[in-house]
């Protein structure tokens, strides 16, 4: 009985003497509590590494597609793109220390994309459990490119209500769409050429008038104009300007060329021009398709505010800058591509600030050209290019410029192309800083565009 009395006491001792017990139980609890953070460290590194790591990747494919659609590399040149954009994060970047390694880069020339599979090697914070103190973590990216061409006219609003602030902005907003749109080109390969095509009262032709512009002289030729080969039409020598107004007769909606029809300079545009003390047509005059950036800036450089808005006239000649049935007239670098929506991507961006309000095909004399509340003529011949335009494939982008008007409104919405899930095709901008964002936005749009479609 003393001996079993004993153990009793031994063990109640043992109970008694909870010190020791807490110690080895914290031993224990501080253990594992010490593997979960470090696994939990662990896990939040290689999280971010992947984070980090695709990030490095995206931007890596998705700048090499860009020089691709723009034609600043070649297709041998995409894996040395992307290994000098890894190379340049591994050392300076997001992924610093850790090394990027491209394992492999596949450019599909059916499908037009681009993929990069890639990795790094990640030193963990924590080796556990014998398992080694390296992580591999991997990554994989596609990104489409494209090699279409692209071919934009922007019709430009100069009339008298752009005046002051306004034209500034305009000047500013078009000059860095230019920029935009042709930046990092490779010269050789240029893919992206833009038109301008600035209206008022008219549109100033240039050097195009003596081959597309016939100049009525009498009441009697107010009427749809010869080809500029037909014997019957004989060039003016005196001609006054090279101001042009709307094709009449049949082709008055049609992009026919100049050989089947001219455009007519309405006999009624120089005495609605001088009762209203208003410039003819612009000081600046359209510029075809170009690439050459200071070309198309030196245009919008003289953009002058002054006349009446025939917005319908700038529609008509920004269409024609991308008919290939123009071609004939303009230089072989400026000549439209025919349509092929396989190779080419055409794109119309119509701007103004104020409802389409003049016209001459409808007009009995100089005092009838303009109507301040705005003529439903000149809004209808307006649409109706617009679908002309939008049958034959062509995407239209409408802006307006703090506008104040109802129907200036629904003539741009009822011009624009329909929205898709990437893309909007109505714009409104209540100043210079919208109206530059309004066009920036096309720009990234376009390129969206012409490599999804």
């Amino acid at each position: 009985m003393r001996q079993f009395r004993g153990v009793v006491r031994g063990v109640d001792g043992f109970t008694r003497d909870r010190g020791g017990n807490f110690a080895v139980l914290f031993g224990a609890a501080a253990s594992v509590l010490a593997l979960g953070v470090g696994f939990a460290v662990n896990i939040s590194q290689l999280y971010n590494a992947r984070s980090s790591l695709q990030g490095v990747v995206d931007a890596a494919v998705t700048s090499t597609a860009r020089d691709l659609t723009l034609g600043v590399i070649k297709d041998a040149d995409a894996t040395k793109t992307v290994q000098a954009f890894l190379d340049a994060n591994s050392v300076a970047g997001i992924m610093q220390a850790n090394r990027v390694v491209l394992d492999k880069l596949t450019v599909n020339r059916t499908a037009n994309t681009v993929q990069a599979d890639a990795h790094v090697d990640v030193g963990l914070f924590f080796p556990i459990f014998s398992t080694g103190d390296m992580r591999r973590v991997n990554a994989s990216t596609t990104a489409l490119y494209s090699d279409k061409q692209v071919e934009v006219a922007m019709m430009l609003d100069i009339t008298g209500s752009m005046a002051g602030q306004k034209i500034k902005d305009l000047r500013t907003a078009a000059s860095n769409a230019v920029d935009s749109f042709l930046d990092g080109q490779n010269a050789s390969r240029a893919r992206v050429r833009v038109a301008i095509v600035p209206y008022a009262n008219s549109v100033n032709t240039g050097s195009l008038a003596a081959s597309t512009v016939f100049v009525e002289t009498k009441a009697s030729e107010r009427k749809q104009a010869p080809g500029n080969g037909d014997p019957k039409y004989v060039a003016v020598s005196t001609r006054p300007d090279s101001c042009a107004t709307e094709r009449k007769g049949a082709y008055r909606y049609s992009d026919a060329g100049p050989d089947v029809s001219m455009v007519n300079r309405d006999l009624y545009l120089s005495d609605f021009a001088r009762d209203s003390h208003t410039r003819a047509c612009p000081l600046a005059a359209i510029q075809p398709l170009t690439t050459d950036a200071s070309a198309l800036n030196n245009v919008i450089k003289d953009l002058e505010a002054s006349g009446g808005t025939a917005g319908h006239i700038g529609v008509q000649w920004a269409w024609y800058m991308l008919s290939e049935n123009w071609g004939s007239v303009m230089k072989a670098s400026a000549r439209p591509a025919k349509m092929d929506p396989k190779k080419v991507a055409k794109y119309v961006i119509l701007m103004t600030d104020g409802e389409f309000n003049l016209s001459y095909f409808d007009a009995n004399g100089p005092d009838q050209v303009y109507n301040a509340a705005g003529k439903v003529q000149t809004r209808t011949a307006a649409t109706t290019l617009c679908a002309a335009m939008r049958d034959q494939g062509i995407e239209i982008f409408t802006i307006g410029f703090a506008l104040t008007e109802t129907n200036a409104k629904s003539t741009l919405q009822s011009c624009a192309s329909p929205d898709t899930g990437i893309s909007k095709h109505f714009y409104q901008a209540a100043d210079g800083t919208e109206l530059n964002q309004a066009f920036q936005d096309i720009v990234r749009n376009i390129g969206k565009l012409t490599i999804a479609k």
